[in-house]
């Protein structure tokens, strides 16, 4: 999928999810795991947690035509991760190898440790 930051646009692959794989989220997986789209299909503002997750990772919030909204470097094991912005669509991007050059686009190269 495209992403409009700054005007500029990136290129991430994604896997979209349905309503489980949306409530289990990035929980129990490794960090090279695949990236993962969840589409609300309507605005609004829902909370994420990072319960059992147990790397790093980068939440892109996203409007209905891809331009970011929102986005923060999320711990392990976090109650409550939100914005305060509505959004429709939330990425969610492991810390690994395979995202480097994504992070650094959205938070810069000193951010991905």
């Amino acid at each position: 999928m495209k992403i409009v930051y700054k005007n500029r646009e990136i290129e991430i692959d994604v896997r979209s999810m349905n309503s489980f794989g949306r409530f289990i989220g990035l929980m129990f997986r490794s960090r090279e795991t695949v990236n993962l789209l969840f589409d609300f299909l309507s605005e609004g503002k829902r909370d994420l947690h990072s319960l059992f997750v147990f790397f790093p990772f980068l939440v892109l919030w996203l409007d209905g035509k891809n331009n970011l909204i929102d986005h923060k470097i999320c711990l392990p094991f976090k109650w409550k991760i939100s914005t305060e912005k509505p959004f429709v669509k939330v990425v969610e991007l492991p810390f690994n190898n395979k995202n480097k050059k994504i992070i650094d686009f959205f938070v810069g190269k000193e951010r991905f440790k």
